[in-house]
């Protein structure tokens, strides 16, 4: 299946339908090379479906950037300015291109956490 993501808003329990998400290759270090930005769907996943299927999908460094704080504002959330996340930003590293890598996001304004899912 390749790449995928998947957003939980924690704050009101549900997809985070509308949050902005960008996908980049990052070469293992800190350059990095945008590749998508899309809006997650109502069920809080890229609306084209897997960022890369398996054939497509490379070794190598990865980024993905959840824009945070404008899904929350959106959501009528009052956020203190500077807000405490606005971004959040994922490195992570596909070794095998054979497997499914799934990064699944659980945010709030205050936390998140992630993984590597199936």
């Amino acid at each position: 299946m390749g790449l995928s993501t998947h957003v939980l808003d924690t704050m009101h329990g549900c997809p985070a339908a509308g949050m902005v998400v960008e996908l980049y290759t990052t070469d293992g270090g800190e350059a990095a090379t945008l590749v998508k930005r899309f809006t997650l769907n109502s069920d809080g996943r890229n609306p084209d479906g897997p960022l890369y299927d398996n054939a497509s999908l490379k070794a190598g460094t990865y980024r993905l950037v959840f824009d945070v704080k404008t899904y929350f504002v959106s959501r009528g959330v009052a956020l203190p300015e500077p807000n405490f996340l606005s971004r959040v930003a994922l490195d992570f590293g596909v070794a095998h291109t054979d497997q499914h890598y799934h990064v699944p996001l659980l945010v709030s304004p205050w936390s998140y956490s992630t993984y590597r899912g199936s």
